[in-house]
C-alpha cells in the first residue's frame, strides 16, 4: 500500500507543478474579485476545477443567483463523470464503495489522462497518491497567488490574472489544429461570449456560459457526428 502511495505521489509531481502556476492566477483572479485569501483557498480546496472555479467567480462577483451556479457548474464539470465511468472499468477489486466516492473528488483532466495510461489496474493507495499531491499543488497555488494579489501592484495583478486563461487557450488549441469538430465549438462559443458581451448584455454571464457552451457542443455534434465502428456496431 505504502510503495503504490508513493508512486502515485511521484507520478502525481508533475501535475501538481503545473497546477501550482495555473492555480496562482486564479487566486490573483478571486482576490480581484473581491474574495478573501481564505475564501479562494477553500474554493480550490473543495472545488479541483478550474474552468468551474473561474466561472465561478464570475458569477460571484456579478452578484449572480444559485440556480445560475448550478447549471454553469453541471454544464462545465459533467465530464468528469464520463471519465468517472471510463475509469470504473480499471478500478481493481479493493475499490468498494467508499474508497470509489472518495477518489472522485480528485478526479480531473490531468489524473484521468495519467490513470487511463497505467497498465495496471488501478488501487486505492495509488489515486490517492496522485490526488494528494495534484490537490497540494492545487491549494498552495491558489493561497500564494491569493496573498500575492493583496499585496502586489494592480498592473502586476492584471498581468498574472491571465495565466488560467493562458492555460484554457494551452488546452484548446492544440485539439484545434487536428480537429475541425474542436475549432468550430471554439468559434462559435467565442462568437456568441461577444455577442452576449456587447449586445445582450442584460443576460447575466452565468446563463450566458450555459447558452454558449450548450449551443456550441449543440451545432457541433449535429454538424460533425461521431462515426460508429464496426466494433460498436458488433
Amino acid at each position: 500500500m505504502r510503495s503504490n502511495f508513493l508512486r502515485g505521489i511521484s507520478h502525481g509531481i508533475p501535475i501538481a507543478l503545473g497546477y501550482l502556476s495555473v492555480s496562482f492566477g486564479f487566486g490573483i483572479s478571486a482576490v480581484r474579485s473581491g474574495l478573501s485569501v481564505f475564501a479562494a483557498s477553500t474554493i480550490s480546496a473543495t472545488n479541483l476545477t478550474s474552468a468551474g472555479q473561474a466561472a465561478g467567480i464570475d458569477i460571484i462577483a456579478a452578484g449572480g443567483t444559485i440556480l445560475e451556479m448550478i447549471l454553469v457548474q453541471l454544464t462545465i464539470n459533467i465530464r468528469y463523470s464520463l471519465m468517472a465511468l471510463s475509469l470504473s472499468q480499471k478500478l481493481d477489486k479493493k475499490f468498494t464503495t467508499p474508497h470509489r466516492l472518495i477518489a472522485s473528488y480528485g478526479i480531473t483532466d490531468e489524473i484521468f489522462a495519467v490513470c487511463s495510461a497505467q497498465p495496471n489496474m488501478l488501487v486505492p493507495s495509488y489515486m490517492y497518491g496522485m490526488i494528494f499531491i495534484a490537490a497540494a499543488g492545487w491549494i498552495l497555488g491558489t493561497f500564494l497567488g491569493a496573498s500575492a494579489g493583496q499585496i502586489l501592484p494592480e498592473s502586476v495583478s492584471s498581468a498574472m490574472g491571465i495565466v488560467l486563461y493562458g492555460m484554457f487557450l494551452a488546452i484548446i488549441i492544440p485539439p484545434a489544429k487536428k480537429q475541425k469538430s474542436v475549432l468550430c465549438a471554439v468559434a462559435i462559443a467565442a462568437v456568441l461570449s461577444l455577442i452576449f458581451k456587447y449586445f445582450l448584455a442584460f443576460i447575466s454571464s452565468g446563463f450566458a456560459i450555459i447558452i454558449c457552451a450548450v449551443a456550441a457542443s449543440s451545432v457541433c455534434a449535429l454538424l460533425f457526428p461521431v462515426e460508429e465502428t464496426e466494433e460498436a456496431k458488433q
